[in-house]
């Protein structure tokens, strides 16, 4: 996971990013929050099922986030990430001091990584690549509603009464969750009047989460029909684990097979 760590006070950090991935956010929103200076970039020719060496030294899954400090330490894996902001950077703490608030923060993250970005994801694979179309696309769309609705009504238990899901101050379960509710909102966010869209509105009030908002809109996307693209094989989407169980699970089979027939999905990159 990691190389050499340095022994230097004052580090350079740069983050392998793309504004879209909400678990890149994760890892802005925490060096935002800490006040911890960074740069960030997208990786060469990132969808195209491609990696330079450059970035599969920081990271061979070929993923982002990956983060390289002070040029030569190495780490991959958004909650990895995480946890050393946290550690290197203990001051404002993220994570709550109560164990049991620590575990409910560690399980929202793990919901959210897992599950939850599978329904996004999933629905940018039908609405903006266009996996599906006509009839089959409103299936698995539908599908997707009634699941974030489930997964809205469990956020919302967990909220409870609190003004952020570990208590009185934003903190790692809320920018565990917001990246992603964020990513779903445009297609099915939190129900009108809810506590989870109280919630939703004072976390896009923080300065680290609108930095995230504000990348997203400098991407400087060309004129370019991606969907187009997918089905000549030219941009890959990575079918793994929850993704891979979603098209599964929730009748996208079919969506699988033709992506491995014309070779347009790809799976994590192999270790060398």
């Amino acid at each position: 996971m990691a190389s050499e760590a340095p022994t230097e006070d004052s580090l350079a950090l740069f983050l392998y990013d793309h504004p879209f991935s909400p678990y890149a956010q994760k890892c802005k929103i925490a060096l935002h929050e800490k006040g911890v200076p960074f740069e960030a970039g997208m990786p060469n020719a990132i969808g195209s099922g491609q990696a330079d060496d450059a970035f599969l030294a920081a990271n061979p899954r070929a993923e982002v986030p990956a983060l390289v400090v002070d040029g030569g330490f190495t780490l991959f894996d958004s909650t990895i990430i995480c946890e050393f902001i946290e550690e290197r950077w203990p001051d404002p703490a993220l994570l709550p001091s109560d164990p049991f608030a620590r575990a409910r923060a560690r399980t929202l993250e793990d919901v959210m990584d897992t599950q939850y970005e599978a329904i996004t994801w999933a629905m940018g694979e039908v609405g903006v690549f266009r996996r599906a179309e006509g009839r089959k696309a409103e299936e698995l769309q539908a599908r997707a509603r009634e699941q974030l609705d489930g997964m809205h009504t469990w956020l919302e238990r967990q909220l409870g009464d609190r003004p952020w899901f570990g208590g009185d101050a934003f903190g790692w379960g809320d920018l565990a969750v917001i990246p992603f509710v964020n990513g779903a909102s445009s297609f099915h966010g939190p129900a009108k009047g809810s506590k989870l869209e109280a919630w939703h509105a004072r976390a896009n009030e923080r300065p680290s989460v609108q930095r995230c908002v504000e990348d997203i809109r400098n991407v400087k996307i060309p004129m370019t029909d991606v969907a187009a693209l997918v089905k000549q094989g030219l941009f890959k989407r990575e079918y793994r684990d929850h993704r891979l169980e979603w098209m599964m699970r929730s009748g996208g089979a079919e969506i699988v097979l033709d992506g491995m027939k014309n070779r347009s999905i790809r799976f994590s990159f192999e270790f060398k």
